[in-house]
């Protein structure tokens, strides 16, 4: 596997939304540019919000798209062309409603399961990038899935995210090295 050279975190722009399941994926980010002690900025050239890190002399960016969830991949498209970015150094960080809040799994390409980000995403850049999909769980039928998604979820459930996201972030050591067989076991047995 290639090195992650981007992490995507998928959500939607702007205050409304700030606290809704569907924004899993830019709440991992901030955690790592958390750790990291990096500070978004709004890049309009990648139609969203991106931060630099160093690890091991070499960048790792941290995208949140600004162009809403169904379109996603232009975002990540515009920053992985500037910088060169192949798709397989790209982990593209999700909601995921197949897994219980509290889970994070890590997954090498698929379909997007009904996921307006990643279906805009695979559109775009094609299946090849690495995912970790964040557990917000199902309101138990199709017909909620939207207003569940674009709703906060309980402070149990987002302690929940939030611990998961934590874990995950352990991962990324191995991850920048390409090490994804290591990072999945070490994730996926701790949750």
């Amino acid at each position: 596997m290639s090195k992650i050279k981007l992490i995507v975190g998928l959500g939607n722009p702007g205050d409304k939304y700030a606290l809704t399941r569907h924004n899993a994926g830019f709440w991992f980010v901030d955690e790592i540019a958390r750790q990291a002690g990096v500070v978004f900025r709004p890049e309009t050239k990648f139609l969203g919000e991106a931060a630099r890190l160093q690890q091991n002399g070499a960048d790792l960016w941290l995208l949140k798209p600004a162009t809403f969830m169904n379109r996603s991949g232009q975002s990540i498209q515009a920053l992985a062309h500037f910088y060169k970015i192949p798709v397989e150094s790209i982990l593209v960080v999700h909601d995921e409603l197949d897994l219980p809040p509290g889970s994070a799994k890590l997954k090498k390409g698929g379909g997007h399961g009904g996921h307006n980000g990643l279906r805009d995403s695979i559109a775009v850049l094609g299946e090849g990038f690495l995912r970790l999909r964040l557990g917000i769980g199902h309101p138990g039928h199709r017909d909620q899935v939207v207003d569940y998604v674009l709703k906060a979820p309980s402070k149990i459930e987002r302690e929940l995210i939030d611990d998961a996201s934590y874990l995950a972030s352990k991962v990324l050591p191995e991850l920048l090295e390409g090490a994804l067989e290591k990072a999945m076991m070490k994730l996926h047995t701790k949750n």
